[in-house]
């Protein structure tokens, strides 16, 4: 039988011989080569780079004890070379093995992202947040055979165990209670025994750079979660545009808090992207709320910490509450969701700069990086580039299609839906032995554009702004009402923690939007005051303003931290929300 990850690259390498082929792109017998060398693109060399050149950089780990955990990038080096041996020669792992990892963001973590691709495996993050039924399907479509595991977590592992065949090796990492694993027929590791006395330094081998590296599976908010095959290429290069200037631009300088998972699109490409550049890296383990948060940021004095908004949410509300000196963290990146601009307002003034970015699983995830233009630094206009989602780097290249596959303007009027391209986006999905060609209409248009479900605008200059998710977009009346605009102005009023804006249906106009508000504790304000507010504070257009109201407790968000509209759908249509119509 052909093997699953085989089939996945002769899939991909098809489907781009397919696009060169539709575009002209054929190369001709005669045509002169370059003279440069050949060097395949590879995490083993940016492992060796970081290991080396910047050996004395350090990740710390937060272990909530007085004094966290130190270890620097050189021992990182080391410590990966003697887990890949430990997994090539007590646990069998050979070339295409996936080996899983349900882990917090540590320095462990670090040497498997490392250990696993530059032995020519393939890692594969588990994202610890997902239901138990799909992180089964999960790891049984990926084929695992290995997954390292903190001991924190064997609770959440061992019940699933009889469900996965293919796992044949458990390696325990850090402290917690072994038990559960008693009766599992894997055989179980302890990671520091495991790699004890092993050799410092290994062979990393030769490899064809557009081999798989690692699996990133999306969240599944609809349907099965997909399976996304990064290459050592896209890796390498990916890492190159994150420490671009105009991109998060750290230096050996800066120290980076990694609150980001890193599950969650291989923590938005920093730990590669550090060992690069030699920039410190905070790892949060299990430590995420919003005190111990607070706390490290005041110990260990990071530069820059990246993080999805509702983290930063949280975050805010500590230090309001409870003053921190935070001054250290001067550069915040905030992605996977829309920022409110009231809470990057917030931020600056506590002296944190938020960039906003944009990206996804299936864009490694950088897509773009809002900084603003060196025309508007320093002039009223700056807040409003900062605002958007960023621009697009050389690396992707963008398009917005409206509704009937016509190709839209840059003109920062002409909304649809954004589609991109580039060396670090997926061209297919990991479907195992029984992969196909690209189909044209799914989530890859006809000329293997990633259709990514997001509608915006783009400005002449390159700016994205997104308006909506396509799946959220609220078609009132023949006329699409923004449910990010209005979350976003909700979200400025003081008395609003929190604000989510979903379609519902409705008799005379189609669909109209629901309002659910997490209000502040002591807040005063009612649903009449936050619609008015909408009115004469924000001017959103009368017909756009929502007529039916909700409040809850929290919104319901999914394993990355996104709000997850489809659980307040059901919500209202199953009638489990107290709603106010105004």
């Amino acid at each position: 039988m052909t093997h699953p990850l085989v089939t996945y690259r002769v899939v991909c390498a098809q489907n781009q011989r397919n696009l060169y082929h539709r575009v002209g792109n054929v190369a001709r017998e005669d045509s002169v080569l370059s003279t440069m060398q050949d060097v395949p693109l590879l995490i083993s060399r940016i492992l060796t780079h970081g290991s080396t050149v910047h050996g004395s950089s350090r990740v710390t780990t937060w272990t909530g004890e007085p004094e966290p955990h130190r270890r620097t990038f050189a021992e990182i080096g080391a410590r990966a070379a003697r887990l890949a041996h430990a997994l090539r020669d007590e646990l069998g792992v050979r070339g295409d093995d996936r080996v899983g990892t349900l882990m917090w963001n540590n320095a462990e973590h670090v040497e498997a992202y490392f250990a696993v691709p530059s032995m020519g495996a393939v890692l594969h993050t588990l994202n610890l947040r997902l239901p138990a039924e799909q992180l089964v399907w999960i790891i049984n479509h990926a084929a695992d055979k290995a997954v390292i595991v903190n001991g924190s977590l064997i609770p959440l592992l061992a019940p699933l165990l009889p469900h996965l065949p293919t796992v044949e090796h458990i390696v325990v990492s850090g402290p917690g209670d072994r038990a559960p694993l008693a009766g599992a027929t894997a055989r179980v590791h302890e990671y520091e025994e495991l790699i004890a006395g092993r050799p410092d330094h290994y062979d990393w081998p030769e490899l064809d750079e557009r081999q798989a590296a690692a699996m990133c599976y999306t969240s599944g908010t609809t349907g099965d979660p997909k399976g996304v095959v990064y290459s050592h290429r896209s890796v390498y290069l990916h890492s190159m545009q994150v420490n671009m200037a105009q991109s998060m631009g750290l230096t050996d300088q800066d120290t980076s808090l990694v609150v980001v998972p890193q599950f969650h699109v291989n923590a938005w490409g920093l730990p590669h992207a550090t060992f690069m550049t030699g920039v410190n890296m905070l790892m949060p383990d299990r430590f995420l709320q919003p005190a111990p948060l607070a706390g490290m940021i005041e110990s260990e004095r990071p530069t820059h910490a990246a993080a999805v908004p509702t983290i930063w949410q949280g975050l805010l509300g500590e230090l309001t509450a409870r003053p921190r000196d935070v001054s250290s963290l001067t550069q915040v990146t905030i992605g996977g969701a829309a920022c409110p601009p009231s809470l990057m307002a917030a931020f600056d003034k506590l002296g944190m700069r938020v960039c906003h970015a944009w990206g996804m699983t299936e864009t490694s995830p950088l897509g773009t990086v809002a900084r603003p233009p060196a025309h508007a630094v320093g002039t009223d206009e700056e807040f409003r580039y900062r605002v958007t989602q960023g621009r697009f780097p050389a690396g992707v290249e963008a398009r917005l299609t409206g509704p009937d596959g016509a190709h839209l303007p840059w003109d920062g009027e002409s909304a649809g839906e954004l589609e991109v391209r580039g060396a670090w986006i997926a061209g297919a999905y990991y479907n195992g032995p029984d992969a196909e060609p690209l189909r044209p209409g799914d989530k890859f248009s006809a000329d293997g554009w990633l259709k990514t479900g997001d509608v915006g605008t783009i400005s002449p200059d390159g700016y994205l702004t997104l308006t909506d998710r396509a799946k959220d977009v609220i078609k009132s009346g023949g006329e699409w009402i923004s449910s990010v605009e209005l979350e976003n102005a909700l979200m400025s009023h003081p008395d609003v923690a929190e604000a989510a804006v979903v379609a519902v249906p409705d008799d005379k106009w189609g669909e109209r939007p629901l309002a659910t508000v997490v209000l502040r504790p002591g807040a005063s304000a009612d649903f009449q005051a936050l619609r008015t507010f909408l009115a004469e504070e924000v001017r959103i257009a009368r017909w756009q303003l929502p007529e039916r109201w909700t409040t809850v407790e929290s919104v319901p968000k999914t394993s990355v931290g996104k709000f997850d509209k489809k659980v307040l759908r059901r919500q209202y249509a199953e009638g489990e929300l107290e709603v106010t119509r105004l």
